[in-house]
């Protein structure tokens, strides 16, 4: 069975490992998530994500950590090109959504959540 956010992806690869494994810590930094919190919306220890952050570790496309990562990217990717820039993205992750009922940066902790943030971003992105 596959999900949504691995049905729109190639074939992983070692380099698509590397990428995604690059690319997570950026999103987690640009953002300003937590090492702590982006445990959490992985499903990876904390020491985990230090190794990621060091470049001494790579996500696993046969994990749910993959899947985690690749929705965790989409949202990054999804919320800047609404608004653009890292401090209002902040902002906006921080701020009670009335349509999610909640503070996003909230939800993402949970895989459900992280779901709806990036399913709602989505909609919010194709009104644009």
């Amino acid at each position: 069975m596959t999900t949504a956010a691995s049905s729109q992806f190639p074939a992983t690869t070692p380099d698509a490992a590397a990428v995604l494994s690059k690319a997570v810590p950026r999103a987690a930094e640009r953002l300003g998530i937590t090492r702590a919190h982006l445990a959490t919306i992985l499903g990876v220890s904390p020491a985990t994500v230090t190794r990621l952050f060091r470049g001494s570790y790579q996500l696993d496309p046969h994990r749910k950590e993959w899947e985690f990562g690749l929705l965790f990217v989409r949202l990054f990717r999804s919320l800047d090109s609404i608004v653009g820039d890292e401090p209002t993205a902040r902002r906006w992750l921080a701020s009670e959504n009335h349509a999610l009922n909640a503070r996003p940066i909230e939800l993402i902790g949970q895989t459900e959540g992280l779901v709806r943030v990036v399913q709602y971003l989505d909609a919010s992105r194709g009104l644009g």
